[in-house]
């Protein structure tokens, strides 16, 4: 779970991580605290569905409070790409943002180790181009923008 290679972030995508950190540091930890305490006056533990639900939570808090920590210590500032491309045989104009670990292909943010990226940041605009997707399949692309 925890990461130790470089991670590529946007500055936006860093300031969201800090903020979550904060969050789980500062807010959470103490209503995980607190609904520990109050399940604990509740008497016997070893059946108390209250206490382990919130000492699961309090483990998943802490976890993610080491994940994100480790993913900034480890952050690389990146900045985001965006580009325009046409799938040739589709037709089809799509735009994205080429940015860090933070992407959301559903959103149009792609990674810049995605095979798009790669591919589409070793081109100049309006050259024609082959991306060997993930699952094997050759798509025709041309570059169309890059700002």
């Amino acid at each position: 779970m925890v990461n130790t290679k470089s991670v590529e972030l946007t500055i936006n995508g860093k300031r969201e991580l800090e903020e979550e950190l904060d969050r789980r540091k500062n807010q959470d930890r103490t209503r995980i605290k607190d609904a520990i305490k109050e399940a604990r006056e509740q008497g016997d533990l070893s059946e108390n569905a209250d206490y382990a639900a919130a000492r699961e939570e309090q483990s998943s808090n802490e976890a993610r409070i080491l994940e994100i920590e480790e993913l900034l210590k480890n952050a690389r500032i990146v900045e985001i790409t965006y580009v325009t491309v046409k799938y040739i045989k589709q037709n089809l104009v799509k735009d994205f943002q080429i940015c860090g670990s933070e992407s959301d292909p559903f959103l149009g943010k792609i990674s810049t180790d995605s095979p798009l990226a790669k591919a589409v940041l070793s081109h100049r605009v309006g050259e024609k181009f082959i991306m060997t997707t993930e699952n094997g399949i050759d798509v025709e692309l041309e570059l169309l923008s890059l700002k």
